[in-house]
């Protein structure tokens, strides 16, 4: 790597850390994923923020569809600026420029939905084009978010225990959306009619994942470092496509093209993207499937004159962020053990097997849209298997393909990849779903079999650089 001091923690077919480096490091990711969790409740805000100004007429299906989708493409996009600028600046302050412009476009879009609550002079079209724009600067800084992480952890992680931190991601995945939906509808729903003429707040869902944003920029100031070397420790050899080259940086150009004719990311690239149309596919609309069930059976009671019915909709809206927190880190550990334990670091295995459960839940799909319970457990299982692969993937084989050195641009790329997807799902499902809900696991069901069929190409794939662990 260079002529400082590197220590190789690979030996006897297993890592080894001192003990003080590893409680450093976990003061750095820790907080990191915190930090990323915030940053997912400040993204995924706007699906409960729709479910209240719906009521209102202020922000249907389409409109939300078209807001998702704009600030998607935004955030795939700018990954291409973002991944090599976090690969020159280092992770740390990437996070800090992700924090920072995500809590103002947070305030912003705060100050406009009070201001068009208050006003009651509000149009939904005005807000619909309001919203492509704030949403639009909110999903620009957020995609600093992952490539800061993924750059950080890739200098303190050797290749050999990727797939434990695999398991981390989607633990940090996990807790932001747990954040993002059942904090944020707990806000609405315990400020009902709080707001100035007997509103209910609905800006809160901006306000308050704001005042977390602005809190984890303050901590990661104080405890972020971008390697080792920065908080006292020897830097580690490890092990990945990069590891034993120097530290001077490579020139853009140059690591634009490595990585994209670098055949395995490209292969991962268009797996991710049906990753990003499926996750999203069942995260937002699930929910707005659950709320128009829920909103149909209230209707019906009130027309028998009598109470609404408990359901399995009422129960998955309450817990929803909750059950995708439990599928997250479910799936996440159970891709990295998996991929570390069984498959010796390859990564395609355990993400097909995950894609094979995602497949078949799918097609239950089609089956179970008038039997709440099932098709709660469909969408649960096809959450657990679409998070575990994003963290593997996206969080951990941009790693070992990109190397320390490029992590930020290979998972730029292949993080764009997730977000041109989700950019696709929102704007189609947005209008077919206005049409008839069957729409929606028929659009679903192709993305996860090309997923498939492609990571068989990919199927013995290991990093090819590093001394010992990378083979």
């Amino acid at each position: 790597m260079t002529d400082k001091a590197v220590r190789d923690p690979y030996r006897d077919g297993r890592v080894w850390h001192p003990r003080a480096y590893r409680w450093r490091r976990f003061l750095n990711w820790f907080p990191l994923g915190l930090a990323y969790a915030m940053l997912y409740m400040g993204r995924y805000n706007l699906t409960v923020a729709q479910g209240a100004l719906s009521e209102h007429r202020l922000m249907p299906k389409d409109a939300f569809g078209d807001i998702f989708g704009v600030g998607a493409l935004v955030y795939g996009c700018a990954f291409l600026l973002n991944g090599p600028l976090t690969d020159r600046i280092g992770g740390r302050r990437a996070m800090l420029l992700a924090l920072f412009g995500a809590c103002g476009a947070n305030l912003a879009m705060g100050w406009y939905t009070r201001q068009a609550l208050l006003g009651g002079s509000a149009e939904a079209e005005a807000i619909r084009l309001v919203f492509m724009v704030l949403y639009g600067v909110n999903m620009y800084f957020q995609s600093f978010g992952a490539v800061s992480i993924v750059k950080v952890n890739a200098s303190w992680f050797h290749v050999r225990e990727r797939g434990g931190f695999s398991g981390i991601f989607g633990i940090m995945i996990s807790s932001g959306i747990f954040f993002a939906f059942d904090v944020n509808e707990r806000v609405l729903k315990y400020t009902a009619g709080s707001g100035p003429q007997g509103i209910d707040p609905t800006w809160l869902v901006f306000f308050v994942p704001a005042a977390g944003l602005l809190a984890m920029l303050l901590l990661e100031a104080a405890v972020l470092r971008d390697v080792p070397s920065q908080a006292g420790h020897a830097d580690i050899h490890t092990g990945d496509a990069t590891a034993d080259e120097d530290d001077r940086p490579i020139p853009t150009r140059q690591l634009m093209k490595r990585i994209l004719t670098h055949p395995i990311i490209l292969t991962i690239a268009a797996i991710e993207f049906c990753s990003g149309v499926l996750r999203n596919g069942v995260m937002h609309w699930f929910r707005i499937y659950a709320k128009e069930q829920q909103g149909a059976l209230q209707a019906a009671a009130q027309g028998a004159l009598g109470p609404a019915p408990a359901s399995a909709w009422s129960w998955a809206l309450e817990n929803w962020g909750l059950l995708l927190m439990i599928a997250g880190i479910l799936g996440g550990n159970f891709a990295g053990w998996v991929s570390d334990k069984l498959f010796h670091s390859r990564r395609a295995p355990a993400a097909a097997l995950l894609y094979g459960l995602l497949t078949a839940c799918t097609v239950l799909m089609f089956f179970s849209l008038d039997w709440p319970w099932v098709l709660v457990g469909a969408v649960f299982f096809m959450s657990l298997a679409v998070i575990g692969v994003h963290g593997l993937l996206s969080g951990t084989a941009t790693m070992d393909f990109g190397g320390r050195k490029g992590a930020a641009t290979a998972v730029g790329i292949i993080d764009g990849f997730v977000y041109l997807g989700t950019a696709v799902q929102s704007v189609a499902l947005g209008r077919l779903t206005k049409l008839a809900w069957i729409y929606w696991p028929a659009f679903l069901l192709p993305f996860a079999v090309l997923a498939l069929v492609l990571l068989g190409r990919i199927w013995h794939a290991v990093p090819s650089g590093g001394r010992k662990g990378g083979h």
